[in-house]
């Protein structure tokens, strides 16, 4: 199905200072309480964020892909969809050094409540986030996919945010080790795959174009 081709951009969702949280969450005092009030708060502002985007795009789409204009308004989907992944890739490559902020220290001792309300405006205000939903939403409606073709995309954002707290569930103690290696690997090395996957994606958008 075309909707598996998204799936890939759940990383570039996920990748740095979201999965960092996600370990500080499951390394802090109430690991499971707090990962799991920290993937509530994330899954309201994806499955939000993409289904707002998909809305408005579609709506867009069947008020002027009518007839003739139906090839337009697709090849202008399809050309915003790749103005918003250059961007992307702009905000990624120049926030590839920035590291966790100081404030993530405080997460060790995080209640529930407080965990929701950091997945609730992590994902929020991180620039690459909204403008990854956004691109998810818009090329699901530009391929006129169902509203429920979103979810493994938000599915699979929710469980690459939940290692963290997997690998401490499957490997009690020896989760002491995984854990900090799972930080170092975000801090370090996940703007290069959020790069190539944004990159893959650009090249799908690309052959649509042309066709």
């Amino acid at each position: 199905m075309a909707f598996l081709t998204l799936l890939p951009l759940a990383v570039v969702m996920v990748a740095g200072t979201q999965l960092v949280a996600a370990v500080f969450f499951a390394s802090s005092d109430r690991p499971r309480a707090a990962s799991l009030g920290y993937l509530a708060g994330a899954a309201i502002v994806v499955g939000g964020g993409t289904t707002l985007a998909w809305s408005a795009l579609r709506l867009f789409r069947i008020r002027f892909a009518t007839g003739s204009e139906r090839g337009a308004v697709e090849r202008n989907i399809d050309w915003l969809v790749l103005g918003l992944l250059v961007v992307l890739a702009i905000v990624v490559y120049l926030l590839r050094h920035h590291g966790p902020p100081s404030w993530m220290g405080r997460l060790q001792h995080a209640s529930p409540g407080y965990a929701f309300r950091v997945g609730l405006l992590l994902f929020l205000a991180n620039p690459t986030d909204g403008l990854t939903m956004i691109a998810v939403g818009a090329a699901a409606a530009r391929r006129d996919e169902a509203w429920w073709h979103l979810l493994p995309f938000v599915l699979l954002t929710l469980t690459l945010l939940a290692l963290p707290l997997l690998a401490l569930l499957l490997l009690g103690r020896r989760a002491e080790v995984v854990l900090p290696r799972i930080r170092r690997w975000a801090d370090t090395h996940s703007w290069i795959v959020s790069e190539a996957v944004i990159a893959i994606f650009f090249a799908i958008i690309v052959v649509d174009l042309v066709r």
